[in-house]
């Protein structure tokens, strides 16, 4: 039987460990398992505790005083680390055969835009360990109903779903701060963007000699036509969360990944009456 893991991407501080909290409170709130796995050497443990944690390996802080490096060195280093002892992961995660892995990922996007750490960690989880996994990507809704700034985070999101090469799933995070009428109502807009129409409607507000590189870029989003997100509202865990989940679910084929269970006689559903 295969082994589901959901990779939680996304830039600083969109909300990642909070969305991996979320999943797991719902998922036991229906009597599912889960399991947290810690693969940022910098993350401290919140509302759950990490049930396989990098730093019982290495951590960032260690390396930063021991090598004399910044955090964006340190950080490349303890990854370097984890690629040449990858039987570590192993060793962890021998254990959970049939529940989900949730693996919480660090903010630096360069980790798979500009050095393939995170590729080759998912081919080891997909080759190695029979994992069948699925990537989400979070994106502030504060931070992309900017339309300004709209491009960027969808070319980020286009760059983890084109190197990963896993079903991905774009998620807008953080829209319960979003308490203004009129911008919740440009919110909608963003869940299933046309990049063009998007684009038009800037063209007035940004400066003109970007005009042709923003329309460029506009195309590119179009033509790939996969930039789409669901809405993430964790104080609202009984519906965006369960709707997130189910969406994960159906890629990582999960159900189907489940043992039949034998029907109820009508004595044993007389006495669950």
């Amino acid at each position: 039987m295969s082994r589901v893991g959901v990779l939680a991407l996304g830039p600083a501080g969109v909300g990642k460990t909070t969305f991996c909290n979320s999943i797991i409170t719902h998922m036991q709130s229906i009597g599912r398992r889960a399991h947290l796995v810690n693969l940022d050497p910098a993350a401290e443990a919140t509302e759950y505790e990490f049930t396989i944690d990098i730093r019982d390996l290495i951590s960032l802080q260690d390396v930063m005083e021991e090598m004399d490096l910044g955090p964006n060195g340190a950080l490349i280093y303890c990854f370097e680390f984890l690629l040449n002892n990858l039987d570590w992961l192993d060793e962890e995660i021998g254990d959970f055969n049939d529940e989900y892995l949730i693996f919480d990922c660090p903010g630096q996007i360069e980790l798979y835009t500009h050095v393939p750490v995170l590729p080759t960690i998912v081919r080891h989880l997909q080759q190695q360990l029979n994992f069948n996994l699925c990537a989400t990507y979070l994106l502030e809704a504060p931070f992309v109903i900017d339309r300004s700034k709209f491009f960027s985070g969808a070319l980020s999101a286009m760059s983890a779903m084109i190197l990963l090469e896993l079903p991905h799933i774009n998620i807008l995070s953080k829209v319960d701060l979003i308490k203004n009428e009129v911008s919740r109502k440009e919110l909608k807009k963003f869940l299933n963007p046309d990049p063009l129409l998007l684009n038009a409607a800037d063209d007035k507000e940004t400066n003109p000699k970007f005009a042709r590189l923003n329309r460029a870029i506009a195309h590119l989003v179009d033509d790939f036509g996969m930039v789409q997100f669901l809405p993430l509202d964790c104080n609202k865990e009984s519906d965006s969360v369960a709707n997130i989940l189910s969406y994960i679910d159906d890629v990582t084929q999960w159900s189907e990944s489940q043992e039949p269970k034998e029907p109820k006689d009508e004595a044993e559903i007389d006495d669950d009456e």
